[in-house]
């Protein structure tokens, strides 16, 4: 459809069991944008996350999404990351056994459909790894089997380079990260930037954003988006806490 947003969530509502958490979340991304969805702990910020993914765990009671204009709310998680949706993870899981290169070629053939020979990948993995400023010994090593906690970032972001999604969702990429870790991954964050792609950085620190700077910021508390702004809004966040976009009940 053309003209429309990459990613439009419209009036989305997801529950976990009974349990309500997503309610009536609205925002759209458009390409060549970054937009952060800035939240404290136990808003909901995850579980928006998995839901843009299609999670099993979650089950969208209202409202859609949207993905380059089309609606993608039944989508199964392999044909949203098929049509270019990416998700970096908070806590990335260990695949003891599978090594980061050869987890990358399965995720790029099933992302392209074209079956890469293990040299056509090294090549555009270790272009990939230069880019961003890894050793090359990196992409031997087993999946974030006794990776530190920026190493896991790290992976996450050579993913992204990789495989190249329309929109990545980072889910707290920056917890747990020291400061050359977090400059790490925000420079890689910043070069996969471009007039085709969207991030939604979701993120509860303004920290990150002193080195991947927005074109939107979402305050995002109690399951929905409560004020939307231009990077301005973070510097109010960090002056007034989260307290002041509380809405009464």
């Amino acid at each position: 459809m053309t003209g429309a947003p990459l990613l439009q969530i419209e009036n989305l509502h997801a529950s976990a069991g009974d349990v309500p958490i997503l309610k009536g979340v609205d925002l759209s991304v458009d390409r060549g944008e970054i937009h952060a969805l800035m939240g404290p702990n136990g808003s909901g910020k995850s579980t928006l996350a998995n839901v843009l993914m299609g999670h099993p765990s979650y089950e969208v009671t209202e409202g859609r999404i949207l993905f380059n204009g089309e609606d993608v709310t039944a989508a199964t998680p392999t044909d949203r990351a098929q049509a270019g949706m990416f998700l970096a993870f908070q806590y990335p899981e260990e695949i003891p056994g599978v090594s980061v290169i050869q987890f990358l070629r399965q995720a790029l053939s099933n992302r392209t459909g074209i079956d890469y020979t293990v040299l056509e990948l090294r090549l555009k993995v270790m272009d990939a790894m230069k880019a961003l400023g890894m050793e090359s010994s990196f992409a031997d090593r087993y999946l974030n089997e006794g990776f530190s906690g920026g190493e896991r970032k790290r992976n996450e972001v050579l993913q992204m380079a990789v495989l190249e999604p329309l929109l990545a969702v980072m889910d707290e990429t920056d917890s747990g990260l020291d400061i050359d870790a977090l400059q790490t991954v925000a420079e890689g964050v910043n070069r996969l930037v471009s007039p085709e792609r969207g991030f939604l950085v979701i993120t509860h620190y303004q920290r990150l954003l002193d080195y991947v700077t927005p074109h939107h910021v979402h305050i995002f508390m109690d399951g929905r988006v409560l004020a939307s702004g231009g990077p301005e809004l973070a510097t109010r966040l960090e002056d007034e806490g989260y307290e002041a976009f509380r809405q009464p009940v």
